[in-house]
């Protein structure tokens, strides 16, 4: 290859660092601003016709649009793992700054260390955008409920035993807040259910684009009918985070992806209890621990063994068990259908 490099890329600017490997000249920088336009005109200037080009870039957040740039002036991206990547990095003996990010990443390139996670295609990419909106609604949602029954409970007023969901409950939280409150607390709850229709405006809109999306791609579809309590959000999660052709060998790495593997740390011969990891999408552990959860039904197929597990230790590792189940079999299914999985009509 003739051009090599790494792009540090930040909200302000972005640093590069490369090395033509003909001459052996090394080019050091910024890109301001750091928008698309400005990208796309150094990319014109710099690596018209220069022959093959190859750029690392961290997977944080900015790295769409510059992975879709480096692609349309006809270069090839390479996104890195930010984990791995500062690991690879060791010990720090000096300052960490842009600059040295963007030399480490294109040191690793050239070394053919770069720890390279997969690219998804622009509507997997719009896909998850989706995924994590919904998500970021739901726990929104859930964190006003819990407001107002904050607000009940520091009032001294009866708890909401029915909940909000009901018409009972919302008849019952009315009488409570006209008799019980104060007037600030009632500013408080008419807050708190204003906020809640909003939500719930906006999280119905998107559970009808999320389920038409699941739909359109084939390995949702494939996994919605095939897997006990995985819905239209949990089959698209699972597509767009764990499909494609070769992504993992085996499924213990896909749990390791997801964060549901069980970690332990030890030092000078202690041990901390096991906990979950808690790495990889969020929105895709939730989704998991929801369908999990289906699996207290007794008409689900694997009842009995969460049962087992709910009576031996509780509810939540039952869960938490069925959601690994659920992800080794997913797993099995996308890797047959390959990238068939994330074809679009």
């Amino acid at each position: 290859m003739s051009i090599i490099g790494g792009l540090d890329v930040h909200r302000k600017q972005i640093t590069f660092d490369y090395l033509d490997t003909d001459t052996g000249r090394l080019e050091r920088g910024q890109i301001r601003p750091a928008d698309r336009a400005q990208l796309a005109a150094w990319l014109r200037k710099r690596f018209t016709d220069a022959g093959e080009v190859h750029f690392a870039v961290e997977g944080c957040t900015g790295w769409r649009y510059v992975v879709e740039e480096l692609a349309a002036a006809g270069c090839v991206a390479h996104l890195a793992d930010p984990a791995e990547t500062a690991a690879a990095r060791g010990r720090k003996r000096r300052a960490k700054t842009d600059r040295a990010d963007a030399k480490l990443e294109r040191e690793l390139l050239v070394d053919g260390r770069l720890p390279e996670c997969w690219i998804p295609p622009a509507h997997i990419l719009d896909c998850r955008a989706l995924l994590e909106t919904y998500h970021a609604l739901h726990e929104a949602h859930t964190g006003w409920v819990q407001r107002i029954h904050a607000v009940l409970f520091h009032q001294g007023a009866p708890s909401l035993s029915g909940g909000l969901g009901t018409a009972e409950g919302q008849e019952r939280l009315a009488k409570i807040t006209a008799g019980q409150l104060s007037p600030a607390a009632q500013v408080q709850i008419a807050v708190a259910q204003q906020m809640l229709a909003a939500i719930e405006v906006h999280l119905d809109a998107l559970r009808k684009r999320i389920g038409a999306a699941a739909r359109a791609l084939p390995g949702a579809k494939v996994l919605h009918e095939r897997l006990f309590g995985v819905g239209p959000v949990t089959a698209l999660a699972l597509t767009c985070w764990l499909g494609g052709a070769g992504r993992f060998s085996s499924a213990r790495k896909a749990v390791r992806f997801v964060g549901l593997d069980v970690t332990v740390y030890s030092s000078a011969g202690k041990r901390s209890p096991g906990r979950l990891s808690r790495q990889g999408p969020p929105v895709l552990r939730w989704a998991l621990y929801e369908a999990g959860k289906t699996h207290a039904r007794a008409s689900a197929p694997d009842h009995a063994y969460y049962a087992a597990v709910k009576e031996r230790i509780d509810g939540k590792r039952a869960a938490l068990s069925e959601a690994r189940k659920i992800v080794r079999k997913a797993v099995h299914i996308l890797d047959e259908l390959g990238d068939e999985a994330l074809a679009t009509g």
